[in-house]
């Protein structure tokens, strides 16, 4: 049978809708001939879910979102959402469905899956939606705290530059320079001295140990030295010079008495008083007391 033109025609624009229709249900995820297992999910807030909205289990893609039903008649209740997962997965008893935004505002829902492994959700029944914060929602939540803590840094940095323009500061900056600089001598100072230091410890340390052992051998030559004799000695010596300043004291004995005795003293006065005046005698008339003579000496009358 031949083709007219017209026949052609329709074929090619039904063939352009299928494709149109398959690429379509394509971009939002969807398969014409879907084999998928249908869930419901209800959430109080759909955060701006829409239909073809992907589905993921610890970041792995397991479906979309097919419809959502919203009742225009109970606004307020929770709301119904279809969604298609993959039959292989198994969705736990108790798994939670949460609403998450990324950094580029895309939306996506991801499945918490619960602790019950053994007990399993059937076709068509409800995983529960549970409202979380995405990223973007915490970025909204701290741009107040972040525009005050950009205030606070724009008023701190005014207040610094205002303190940095006061010239007592370029002074004490350049004070501080100085010191640092007087410092940075004085450390090159410290360690030499400590190099010089660590260079006599050696020596010093020689030193210590000559003391030491100066010092042992003083310690052992005074161990050996009978301290009860030396005493003992030094009692007789302390008893002897008692009893030579008792006799010095007493009138009885030789020396006591020329210690004592006023005659004697009387005497060696008189004595010395005429040794005196025979001294000066001597002096003042030598003739009377030498006689020298070639001739013999003559008889005085």
């Amino acid at each position: 049978m031949a083709f007219t033109k017209e026949i052609k025609i329709a074929l090619t624009a039904i063939v352009a809708v299928v494709a149109l229709f398959f690429g379509m249900n394509f971009l939002k995820g969807k398969t014409a001939f879907s084999n998928s297992t249908t869930y419901k999910m209800t959430f109080s807030d759909l955060k701006g879910l829409v239909e073809s909205t992907p589905i993921y289990a610890n970041g792995y893609k397991v479906g979309t979102i097919r419809e959502i039903q919203f009742d225009y008649e109970h606004v307020g209740e929770d709301i119904t959402v279809l969604c298609d997962i993959n039959p292989k997965l198994r969705i736990p008893v108790g798994t939670q469905a949460k609403i998450e935004t990324d950094l580029m505002g895309n939306l996506k829902v991801s499945l918490v899956m619960g602790k019950a492994a053994a007990q399993r959700l059937k076709p068509g029944e409800v995983i529960e939606g549970s409202e979380q914060q995405g990223v973007m929602d915490q970025v909204n939540n701290m741009m107040p705290t972040l525009n005050s803590i950009v205030t606070k840094i724009d008023s701190i940095t005014t207040s610094i530059n205002i303190i940095m323009s006061d010239p007592s500061i370029r002074s004490a900056m350049q004070n501080i320079d100085g010191m640092t600089a007087s410092l940075k001598f004085t450390t090159e100072e410290i360690n030499y001295m400590m190099k010089e230091l660590r260079g006599g410890v050696p020596l010093l340390m020689e030193h210590a140990n000559n003391t030491m052992a100066n010092a042992e051998s003083l310690t052992g030559k005074l161990n050996e030295i009978d301290f009860n004799a030396t005493m003992s000695k030094i009692d007789n010596t302390l008893s002897n010079v008692e009893a030579m300043t008792r006799s010095l004291n007493s009138t009885e004995g030789t020396i006591g008495l020329l210690l004592h005795d006023k005659t004697l003293y009387n005497n060696l006065s008189s004595l010395t008083g005429d040794a005196d005046s025979l001294l000066i005698d001597l002096k003042a008339h030598p003739m009377r007391y030498v006689h020298f003579s070639l001739f013999g000496r003559k008889e005085k009358k």
